[in-house]
Order: C-alpha cells, then structure tokens, then sequence
C-alpha cells in the first residue's frame, strides 16, 4: 500500500476520515521537494470527539485481562516486522531520515513493543500494614484514563510508539498529535498498525492538525490526565504551564545541549568514532546529540586531527542512497536556522575548521572551534550538524564546562579508568550519561528523562508505569472502628 495515499486522514473511533478544519497540511519529501500528501486539519470538535471516543472505549480495555491486552502488542510487533521495508521507506521519504537512521530508529520501535507486552503485566498492587487494628490497607495501580500524546519530526514512528504502546498496554485510551511535518510517520502509520492489530475502535485517536487550528485544545480538554510531549524546551515550558493550570501531569522530553567529554586519557581513536556519531546522526536532529565535544588540551590536538578528517568524509546528499550518511534537515527553516548558528558563532569569533554548505535543504557538516566563553551558541541546543570544539585544562574545568548550559539531556565521558569516568559522570547535571560510549542512547527498562530545561520526568521501564497509571488506596476494616463522638 501507498502510506501516504491511503493514510493522509485523520483516525477518529475507529474510522478514517477527513479532517474539518479550514486549511490542509501538505507533507513534503525534505530532500526532493515532493508532495506526498495532503490532509485537512483536525478541527477543536474533532479533538474533543477523539478524547471521548478514547474515554468511552478505554473504561472496557482497563476491565480486559492483561493477559489479553498484550496480545494486541504481540501482533502490532509482528506487523511491524512484516512491514519493516515499507515503514523504512516512508521515514526516508517524510523525514529525509538516511537508510542507517531508518533502521536504527526501526530497531528501536521494535524494542519498545517487545517491553510493551511485558507492561501489560507489569502493574502490581500492595497490601500495607495498618496501625488501626482489623485494617486492612490495599494499594491498587490503574490507568490514570486517557493521556494525550504529542510526538516530535526527528524519530516520529519510535517517538510516537514509545509513549502510545505503554500508554495502551497499561489500560489507559490515547489521543495522538503528530508533528505537522510527519504525519504519517508519526500518526496515521501507528494507528493503522494497531488498527490491523485488533485493538478495539475508540482506544486509539490520531488527529493531524495545528495549534493555529485548534488552539491549546489538545492540553486543556477535560478528558486526558496525563500529556506526553516531546520537542523544544519552549513549547514544553508552555505545555507544562497549561498542564499545571489545568490539574494534569505533563511529562516532558525536551531539548538538550549535551557535553561529550574525551579526557586525556582516552582511546582517541574510539572517542573519534563515538563523538563523529552522537554529533552526526540524523543530521544532528537528536535531542541527545553531542552539541560540544570538550577535549583535554593534551589529546585536542590529535582528536581534532582525526574528528575533522572523518567529519569530511561523510556523504551528504541523498537519503534513499544506503551509502549516504547525512541527508537533508527537516525543512527550509531548520536550515535556515543551522546555517545562522553558525555565521553567528563565526562573527563572534569562532574559527571554522570545516565550513559546510547549505544547498536547499542538505547542510553540509560545518566543525567550529574558538568559541568565546560567553557565546550564546554554547548554551543553545544546535538541532543540525555543527560540532563545537572545547578545549579545557584538567577534570574540575571539564566539570564546570559541561554543566555550564541551561540543560542536561544526555552526555558522554572518555577515559581507560573505567571509576575515573563514573566519578566524573557523577558530577554532571545531567539525566543520563554515558562512559566509554556515545551520548545517544534509549533502551526500554531505563528510566530516560533529563534535567533543567531538559523536561520533566521520566520514561521507559517503571518509570512508565509510574507515568501513565495512578495509585489507589482502598482500605478494609475487618474489625470495628473506634470515633470519638
């Protein structure tokens, strides 16, 4: 099947249908300017019957025996599976995602069904002692009803899944918004595959449209309980701003400016090769790619050498070519964006040791050093493929360098004492970090999140059951309660 022929529509109760807005998303292939569909937005009526088809439909799924929820997810893996070829191109065709980015995002969507099924059994209640005599004390986990999930352009199938098959398998309903830039990838193809995976009408809403359109809609409905976003820090400090006010939990992904740290005891040739890779991957669109790459004076010299020379070699140019390993950003305006940042970092001093061009929408790798300490390229999230390298005397500069940004998503530390580089990782303000390794990482039992402007909260694993399901305490007087009147 064509996906986006047959899927550019919106998924409401189960049917498929256009939106009823007053304008249409077109979707773009970013490298080749083709149109792959057009989809009428989702009207605030439309929104409002997506969270109540949810609601209705979810009361009978949290009733259902877990042990027949996760059938559903077993199926959704399998089709996922089947499809991996149609799915692969789909990603390289709406997101300029190159082949290598396709499958590892694929590789990682299918990690995140196989920890679904288990989540369907994972909640487990309690029985906690009382000190009232004949109580009995029992704490129950339970869907916390609905969530609304609102999933970013970068990994939209992975990053869709990620909150919408923990969401479902743990007994909650679902309400998707896509990013307008994907909304195939991000919405309608994982409504279809949950669709032709039994689950029941109603459970799953995908609604493809704008706040221009709807507003803040999607946050403020009465119906869902928990909001999943994931994309900048500014439109997540607006998320969480309206969630507050409205009594719902938000859990929040957000940017980063991550900090890859080679000390000058470290394998360069290996820190090479992690830092060419968390800077690179998908364009450097990764929330947790390496935005700074901070290097011991001892090893800059060598490390830089060897960075400049493999960040040159790197094919940039056509997604749907497997050798090519930088394909296009997202649209016109990101790279608009990333070629600002970098004219900026320049007229402020910096020293360009590779200059990429930007030719539509393909940057070419650009490698800056010099900076000065108080540039604000520094502190910003570079959501394109533009390395900054740091130089720093000593462990405790290294320290204050890394921690001196208003986030802290991920990051990296490069040493052969394996506890010389946990004790640095230690000191990082950070939510996850890496030794020995590359700064992008995920993984379904460990808890991912960030801290500062980062977000708020956490996922995978039991982080997740803690995010979308809620405690209950139901108590049980077996005896007689003593009041006293």
């Amino acid at each position: 099947m064509s996906y986006f022929t047959e899927l550019a529509q919106q998924y409401i109760d189960g049917s498929w249908r256009p939106g009823r807005g007053a304008w249409d998303i077109i979707d773009f292939n970013p490298y080749n300017g083709e149109k792959l569909a057009s989809i009428t937005v989702a009207s605030a009526d439309e929104v409002d019957e997506a969270y109540r088809a949810a609601e209705r439909a979810q009361k009978s799924w949290a009733d259902t025996n877990a042990y027949t929820r996760r059938l559903v997810f077993e199926r959704a893996l399998r089709l996922v599976e089947e499809r991996e070829g149609e799915i692969s191109d789909a990603i390289v065709d709406e997101l300029g995602g190159t082949r290598l980015k396709a499958g590892f995002e694929l590789h990682l969507a299918k990690e995140f069904l196989r920890e679904a099924i288990q989540l369907a059994l994972r909640p487990q209640g309690r029985v906690i002692p009382s000190p009232v005599d004949g109580k009995e004390n029992r704490v129950y986990r339970v869907p916390v009803g609905v969530v609304g999930v609102i999933s970013p352009f970068n990994f939209p199938f992975l990053l869709s899944l990620k909150s919408v098959a923990p969401a479902l398998a743990l007994g909650n309903g679902v309400v998707l918004k896509p990013h307008q830039n994907t909304p195939i990838c991000g919405g309608s193809l994982v409504a279809k595959i949950f669709e032709d995976a039994g689950l029941p009408a109603g459970l799953l809403n995908v609604v493809i449209t704008d706040i221009a359109e709807i507003g803040d809609a999607l946050l403020t409905h009465p119906v869902p309980k928990v909001i999943s976003f994931t994309g900048s820090d500014a439109v997540g400090q607006h998320v969480a701003t309206v969630c507050a006010s409205q009594f719902k939990h938000a859990v929040l992904e957000l940017g980063g400016n991550s900090a890859l740290t080679v000390l000058d005891d470290a394998d360069v040739d290996y820190a090479v090769d992690a830092a060419v890779f968390s800077r690179y991957v998908h364009q450097g669109q990764v929330c947790m790619a390496a935005n700074r790459i901070l290097l011991d004076r001892k090893v800059e010299k060598e490390f830089t050498e060897k960075f400049v020379a493999k960040v040159r070699s790197l094919k940039v140019g056509d997604p749907r070519d497997p050798s090519t390993v930088i394909g296009p950003v997202i649209n016109s305006n990101q790279a608009e964006a990333v070629s600002g940042v970098v004219d900026q970092a320049l007229a402020e001093g910096a020293t360009a040791l590779l200059h990429g061009k930007t030719v539509g929408n393909l940057v070419e790798p650009s490698v800056l050093t010099g900076l000065p300490a108080d540039s604000p390229v520094l502190r910003q999230e570079i959501f394109g493929p533009v390395a900054l390298l740091i130089p720093f005397d000593g462990d405790e500069e290294a320290v204050a360098v890394a921690n001196d940004t208003p986030y802290g998503l991920s990051g990296a530390v490069h040493t052969r004492d394996v506890e010389r580089g946990v004790a640095f990782a230690r000191r990082i303000d950070t939510g996850m970090i890496h030794v020995n390794d590359g700064t992008v990482h995920d993984e379904p039992l460990v808890a991912f999140g960030g801290e500062k402007r980062s977000g708020l909260g956490r996922l995978n694993g039991e982080a997740t059951v803690e995010a979308f399901t809620t405690q209950k305490w139901i108590s049980v007087q077996h005896g007689r309660s003593q009041f006293p009147f």
